[in-house]
């Protein structure tokens, strides 16, 4: 039986696995976005920096002299060459910072530029600096020759320097704003490389992961296998798991308590068969219905059974010319001789009461009962003739047959439980084998035995005594010999 349920440990497994690889990829690539965005960032604001400087350096003796034009002419060469440069602003400090060339030309004679917040042109004229390079965000869209080049909110980079005469003297500013496209583009392929090696990683990762999760789970299904089958009864079975890990271990455990649950259940069956040489199955049905280790005093069922008596003619005598032992092995040998009739013709014994028997039929008729009773007597001639090779002397039985209502329960206490049928009808059953001697018969049965026969003209019956007083009984009985 395999589960494949949200909590198995293979699904568990590959969910933490992916997790664990989702979260690290995602790590690597934001480490990796963020460590190459600086890196072009840095880069871009170096060289921007110096591609300032050089162009300050060169603009200087054209600011000196006023050449404006000029100035403003280069600036747009510069636009056109370079697509990454959004705006350049030229300064004259000796004119309060007015802009007097600008390229785009939307911010000349300007003083603070609406292109971008007032706090980044400041940073670009404070005297205490020679250059600066600031991120930030264009306050309107910028446009050059009718394209445009940023739109309003996007993020830029203002690069600025001071133009100085050979002196030294500052004489104006250069700020020149870039865009961050190209730094973005290098951004997005670095993610986008990040994200394949996370792809390829994340699918080898799974494919290890399935591959460590089937390893684990598969000797637990194997062992949750083995449970369900001991748990059937299948006890002789073992879990094939060759494993030198924990899981390993835990199947050798697992078959070591099988090992150790078939001796018990081995010891248990032992026990129970040899319960039942006490006390036969039949019994334990009626006096433990709910299983032998639930059995209680007092537990009880009315049956309509036959009983059958059986006693030796004569056994007290006979014990006193025998050694205790002589006479226990003669009445092993006797039971076992009447034992096996009673048992091949359905019926099973209650009790032994010293040599004497009782034994119950549970039929509906009482057939089995009379044959049972034949059969005795017939294996008690075959018994006579060994005793008699033997040189001892042979043995005569009485047994008498009656069918009526008895109680099947367990009498006794808690310590001491011990199972019997009581009522009238065994103590007829008892009276009648007694008879037997008074008669000079081998089998007596009652009238409710004749009565209760399905196939009378089978057996040779004959009425002995058609009013006859048991003793203990009040009315008188009729009683009919059963010949052989």
């Amino acid at each position: 039986m395999k589960v494949f349920a949200f909590h198995s440990i293979r699904t568990q497994i590959m969910t933490a696995t992916t997790l664990l690889i989702v979260t690290l990829v995602g790590s690597i690539v934001w480490v990796w976005a963020e460590t190459e965005s600086n890196l072009y960032r840095q880069q871009q604001k170096s060289q921007a920096k110096s591609l300032v400087k050089l162009s300050a350096y060169a603009l200087a003796n054209e600011l000196s002299e006023d050449n404006w034009s000029q100035i403003r002419v280069d600036l747009d060469l510069l636009m056109k060459e370079n697509q990454d440069f959004l705006y350049i602003l030229v300064s004259d400090v000796r004119k309060k910072n007015q802009i007097l060339a600008s390229s785009p030309s939307d911010f000349q004679n300007q003083y603070i530029p609406d292109i971008v917040p007032v706090k980044v042109t400041n940073a670009a004229l404070d005297l205490s600096q020679k250059s600066s390079a600031v991120e930030t965000f264009a306050l309107r869209d910028i446009k050059f020759l009718e394209s445009i080049r940023a739109k309003r909110g996007e993020r830029i980079i203002e690069v600025s320097s001071d133009v100085q005469m050979v002196s030294g003297e500052k004489i104006g500013t250069l700020r020149i704003g870039m865009s961050l496209r190209q730094i973005n583009r290098a951004v997005v392929y670095a993610v986008n490389q990040a994200l394949l090696v996370g792809t390829v990683g994340l699918f080898v990762g799974l494919v290890y992961a399935y591959i460590l999760a089937k390893r684990l789970s598969d000797p637990v299904q194997r062992l949750q296998v083995s449970a369900a089958r001991i748990a059937a009864g299948d006890l002789h079975h073992r879990a094939e798991i060759n494993l030198s890990d924990e899981i390993g271990a835990l199947a050798k455990s697992f078959n070591e308590m099988s090992v150790a649950l078939q001796t018990s259940f081995s010891k248990l069956q032992k026990t129970l068969k040899s319960f039942e040489h006490f006390v036969p199955d039949k019994f334990l049905a009626v006096i433990a219905p709910e299983g032998i280790e639930n059995i209680q005093v007092g537990v009880s069922a009315t049956r309509t059974m036959t009983i059958l008596f059986c006693d030796i003619r004569g056994y007290s005598s006979m014990a006193e010319q025998m050694t205790p032992q002589q006479t226990f092995s003669f009445l092993n040998d006797f039971l076992e001789c009447m034992g096996l009739p009673i048992e091949e013709s359905g019926g099973f014994i209650d009790k032994y009461i010293g040599d004497a028997i009782m034994a119950l039929f549970d039929d509906e008729g009482t057939d089995s009962a009379v044959r049972a009773a034949i059969l005795m007597q017939q294996t008690l001639s075959r018994f006579n003739e060994a005793r008699m090779q033997k040189g001892l002397p042979a043995i005569a039985i009485g047994i008498g047959i009656h069918r009526g209502e008895v109680v099947m329960g367990t009498v006794g206490f808690t310590s001491r439980i011990d199972s019997t049928v009581v009522g009238d009808s065994v103590n007829l059953a008892s009276r009648l084998e007694g008879l037997t001697k008074q008669y000079n018969c081998n089998i007596l049965v009652t009238e409710s035995v004749v009565n209760s026969l399905y196939h009378p003209e089978s057996f040779y019956l004959g009425l002995v005594d058609k009013s006859v007083k048991v003793k203990g009984k009040d009315e008188a009985i009729a009683i009919y010999e059963v010949k052989i």
